[in-house]
């Protein structure tokens, strides 16, 4: 039985909803997150190297674009984590899981994340 379903092929059509967006950025952040973890490990590990690599990894935080490549690794990770504590809670069941409750929790972690990436550029710069 063949299925006559329509086709929408222009993507500047879709509108997603806040909880699909909230659910992919989230992903995007992990990975974000994953990648980032080998590149710390990098800078940390050359500065606990030797005198040098001190100066070396000090010399390379004092790049604005190193600083900014750090300040979107922390904001992915705030982003992340507040995603994390928010799945946690619609499972535990402090968030009930419809979707007026999903959306309004998607929004909280927008503007949770917002005040968490301010803070993260102060820590920064």
């Amino acid at each position: 039985m063949k299925k006559q379903r329509p086709v929408n092929l222009e993507l500047q059509t879709i509108q997603f909803p806040v909880t699909a967006i909230a659910s992919i950025l989230h992903r995007v952040s992990g990975v974000i997150t994953f990648v980032a973890v080998g590149i710390l490990l990098w800078l940390l590990g050359t500065s606990l190297s030797s005198e040098e690599g001190f100066l070396r990894a000090a010399e390379i935080m004092d790049s604005f674009i190193v600083k900014f490549i750090v300040w979107g690794i922390l904001v992915a990770l705030a982003y992340h984590i507040v995603g994390g504590i928010r799945h946690l809670l619609m499972d535990f069941g402090y968030i009930e899981e419809d979707f007026a409750a999903g959306k309004r929790s998607a929004n909280i972690s927008f503007i949770i994340t917002v005040v968490l990436s301010i803070l993260a550029g102060v820590l920064v710069w």
